[in-house]
């Protein structure tokens, strides 16, 4: 299975500062691989990360959402940046992906920034979904 997560920061913050992106989409992807999945894709702006994942049967998305927040967070607060403010938001959203549209959602998930800056109508999109997630539990887990 393949699976779009999305995280935001707490209240939308832009806490994901260039200086400490790159490593915080690097803890992501390392425990998606100690869980067993596939990291195909990240990206994101300073106050949301979009991951593309293969899931084994054998991973839940919770075990995927909890344990893939946790570590990015821990790494801020105590090394990178020490007594820093980083948090995630209570909640996430996910979205299957079909193995056909898997050259699609990478290229949308890398291009974050450059969607972002442009404008671009996907974004509002994104804006709907966020609201729900901070609305809203429906299909959203964490």
């Amino acid at each position: 299975m393949y699976l779009h997560p999305i995280w935001a920061t707490w209240d939308r913050l832009p806490l994901l500062e260039p200086a400490i992106e790159w490593a915080v989409h690097r803890a992501i992807q390392a425990k998606a691989r100690a869980l067993g999945a596939e990291p195909l894709a990240i990206g994101g702006t300073e106050d949301h990360v979009h991951f593309l994942v293969g899931m084994p049967a054998t991973l839940s998305i919770a075990d995927l959402g909890a344990g893939a927040r946790v570590r990015p967070a821990h790494l801020v607060t105590h090394e990178l940046l020490p007594g820093s403010f980083f948090r995630w938001q209570g909640a996430y959203g996910t979205f299957s992906v079909s193995p056909r549209q898997l050259d699609q959602a990478r290229e949308y998930i890398v291009r974050q920034r450059e969607h972002h800056a442009s404008g671009a109508p996907a974004i509002e999109w994104e804006r709907r979904v966020f609201a729900i997630v901070d609305s809203t539990s429906t299909a959203i887990y964490g």
